[in-house]
């Protein structure tokens, strides 16, 4: 059998004493991601080469794809990474000694795989189903917020109009124009559980039913889901609701008497708890650079959030199932 000669610059690579930050993330994100799981979810819609040029290897389109994912890329932008990295390309699998990287109208008719057979969803389902095997997503308890996800507000465009599935809303004294992500977070974990979208302009409490799963026994939210018990869909849902008290319920009352330590008490308690929502956008936002709408149109964008909330899910759980791993008795 015929040995495969390692190129100059991978040598080199191996040689060297320092391992990068994005070494050890991708390093890391290769023993986490549930390849195989994820796999078996595109591969029924995956073209086979029986007609055309043979495709792609789908286990390198789907590390291609992530690795835009995890670093906000372009279709373009991840082309050019993979010549640039040798890094990326480890991850991927790519030797430039011997073929060439994917390029950008791949990844593109690859994107638009996913989003048309909605799999972004299915592989969201996919990772929390392995997480939840693991242990790591519990369901007794859920926190539900929102975000607001910008978008350009720009007319310069063939239409000459901005995208018309988002729209503005105003947060406090600010104005924003785009979209909402709507959360349903695992109150023990953090991990998010439930993913819906909307325009900015839909208040948070619209969405609560599409992110309870059912089994919770208590929910927390902050004030703006005021009066959410109350609404007609929540008629049949027996939780135990703990909603943020507004600001002025709670300056109402004198400060020197006692109620007003044990609410305050009772507040913090309950903010404590709801502070876990703001793990999943931290990743989402300030990890994977995801502040504004990378496509046009709600379908694409939330087919793009479910991914994005997913492999935020892996980043949130990386060390404890790396600790797993290594405690787990090897099999050789």
């Amino acid at each position: 059998m015929a040995l495969k000669q390692t190129s100059f610059s991978s040598a080199e690579f191996a040689a060297k004493k320092r391992i990068t930050r994005r070494e050890q993330f991708l390093a890391d994100m290769e023993q986490v991601v549930p390849w195989a799981e994820l796999e078996a979810v595109i591969a029924p819609v995956y073209p086979t080469g029986m007609r055309g040029r043979p495709p792609i290897g789908l286990s390198r389109m789907l590390r291609v794809y992530f690795i835009q994912q995890w670093y906000s890329l372009s279709d373009e932008a991840v082309e050019d990474a993979i010549y640039d990295s040798q890094a990326v390309r480890a991850f991927v699998g790519v030797d430039l000694a011997r073929e060439s990287a994917p390029d950008a109208t791949t990844l593109l008719k690859f994107r638009r795989l996913l989003e048309t057979n909605e799999l972004t969803q299915r592989m969201f389902i996919a990772i929390n189903a392995t997480l939840t095997e693991k242990g790591l997503l519990m369901r007794s308890g859920t926190i539900v917020d929102a975000t607001i996800i910008n978008a350009p507000p720009s007319t310069k465009n063939a239409e000459h109009k901005r995208d018309a599935d988002m729209h503005q809303t105003k947060k406090g004294n600010q104005w924003y124009f785009g979209m909402k992500a709507h959360i349903g977070v695992d109150a023990e974990s953090g991990l998010v559980h439930s993913v819906t979208t909307t325009a900015a302009n839909v208040a948070d409490i619209v969405e609560t039913a599409a992110l309870l799963h059912g089994d919770e026994e208590t929910v927390f939210a902050d004030a703006g889901y005021t009066g959410v018990a109350k609404r007609e869909e929540m008629n049949d849902v027996k939780v135990d609701w703990q909603i943020a008290a507004k600001r002025g319920t709670i300056k109402k009352v004198n400060e020197k008497r006692p109620l007003r330590a044990i609410l305050d008490e009772l507040e913090h308690a309950k903010a404590s708890i709801r502070a876990k929502v703001e793990h999943p956008f931290h990743v989402i936002k300030n990890l994977f650079r995801h502040r504004k709408t990378r496509y046009k149109g709600l379908p694409k964008n939330t087919a793009h959030v479910f991914m994005l909330f997913g492999l935020g899910n892996l980043v949130i759980a990386k060390n404890k199932l790396l600790n797993r791993q290594a405690q787990a008795p090897s099999t050789a």
